[in-house]
């Protein structure tokens, strides 16, 4: 868990050094010229990838095919006890990242202290579950921990102030640390051999839901207002937590 908690924590610390020189950026040049650039880092980085990073071993004789794929997923899914967990990955992460999606619409001139509040909370929370919260107590931390992944969200119904505000996204965003709780029990359900294959189909689904979440809350602001999307996300979030906990919670048994 340390190990995935500082993978975790590393993204949202270059995001907020990214958010620093994105500004200062700005200082010295147009939003199109920081985007431009930004673009060429990207480029700058696949080519590392490409040409610096070591060659591996291949894959041995008879490699996954995508059929093997889909049964092995569909083995994944009967399970009865790793579905809530797949749910509780999946789609309270995704209904947040909706919220979060709204944050320009939602105050234009502030949105970017607000993605750097969320960028904050997210390393802090990652670090304090997976380096000095005990074993022991993790287990019964994962739905507890969500409901602050969403509830702060409530308050943007209220139009408080900024500092209201990135406090209130800082502390949403220690909530994804209860990844880390249910990614361990995902692994603790799943046997050895299937263990990347589970990984693979939770960062597949997590990001499909995150694409869902921002289109849905795109589709309720145009009808309604970012205020309320946010608001409807965050009270969907709470309800996809709260209906598998007792679930969540059960023994763990290998199927």
């Amino acid at each position: 868990m340390v190990a995935r908690g500082d993978l975790q924590a590393t993204p949202a610390a270059v995001q907020i050094r990214g958010f620093a020189l994105g500004g200062a950026l700005l200082t010295a040049l147009s939003p199109r010229g920081v985007l431009l650039t930004g673009a060429g880092l990207y480029l700058l980085t696949a080519a590392a990838a490409r040409f610096g990073l070591a060659a591996r071993p291949p894959r041995p004789a008879g490699g996954a095919s995508i059929a093997e794929t889909w049964r092995t997923n569909a083995r994944l899914w009967s399970s009865r006890p790793r579905r809530p967990v797949y749910l509780a990955l999946w789609v309270s992460n995704g209904l947040v990242v909706g919220c979060e999606s709204l944050y320009v619409p939602y105050a234009p001139k502030d949105a970017g202290p607000l993605f750097a509040a969320g960028a904050v909370g997210m390393p802090a929370g990652d670090v304090a579950v997976g380096r000095f919260l005990p074993r022991a107590r993790q287990a019964r931390l994962g739905v507890p921990l969500c409901l602050p992944l969403a509830a702060p969200f409530l308050l943007f119904a209220l139009h408080p102030g900024l500092r209201v505000l990135l406090a209130a996204v800082a502390v949403a965003a220690v909530g994804y640390s209860t990844g880390l709780i249910f990614q361990d029990r995902l692994m603790a359900l799943t046997p050895d051999e299937l263990g990347g294959h589970a990984f693979g189909l939770h960062g597949s689904g997590m990001l499909a839901m995150q694409g869902v979440g921002a289109a849905l809350a795109g589709a309720v602001a145009e009808r309604t207002s970012p205020a309320t999307a946010i608001t409807a996300l965050a009270v969907a979030s709470l309800a996809v937590t709260l209906l598998p906990a007792p679930r969540l919670g059960t023994p763990v048994a290998l199927e």
